[in-house]
């Protein structure tokens, strides 16, 4: 019996390569779509508690160089996400705003799984960044099913 006969199961390794090269292409995928995500995030949050978000105050939250946040937001326009306007500050147009919606979703409910399987609030909230980048929507279904059948 080849490695490729074996039935797979989750976690064991066992997973044909076809399936490894479709997950790693989709991680890699991902990780370009996360600076969008956060970003998007971030300025939907500096908009509301400022009335815009300048770079200054994305690369002072993000922790990253003025040209660094710069750069991220001249790609955010590319991809229509975002508009600045002279002396003013960035700001989501329709499809920035749509993906910081459902950015901001995703992490309460990842939150609120974590907290329900007893992680810390802090910690949970934390942990919540960088999981609700690489959650399926199935697995999303998955989580917001077992916390309803909590209540």
């Amino acid at each position: 019996m080849s490695r490729d006969d074996l039935p797979p199961e989750a976690g064991d390794g066992t997973l044909p390569e076809a399936t490894d090269a479709d997950r790693f292409t989709n991680a890699r995928a991902i990780r370009s779509t996360a600076l969008f995500e956060d970003y998007t995030e971030l300025i939907a949050d500096l908009t509301e508690e400022f009335g815009e978000a300048r770079i200054t105050d994305i690369a002072r939250r993000l922790g990253v160089t003025h040209p660094t946040a710069n750069k991220a937001v001249l790609r955010l326009k590319r991809e229509g996400l975002v508009i600045s306007r002279p002396y003013r500050g960035v700001f989501l147009t329709e499809a920035g705003a749509a993906m910081a919606r459902q950015v901001k979703a995703r992490h309460r409910l990842v939150v609120r799984l974590l907290i329900a399987v007893g992680v810390p609030p802090e910690a949970a909230e934390m942990d919540a960044e960088g999981i609700e980048h690489y959650v399926s929507e199935t697995t999303l279904k998955a989580f917001e099913t077992y916390l309803d059948g909590r209540q």
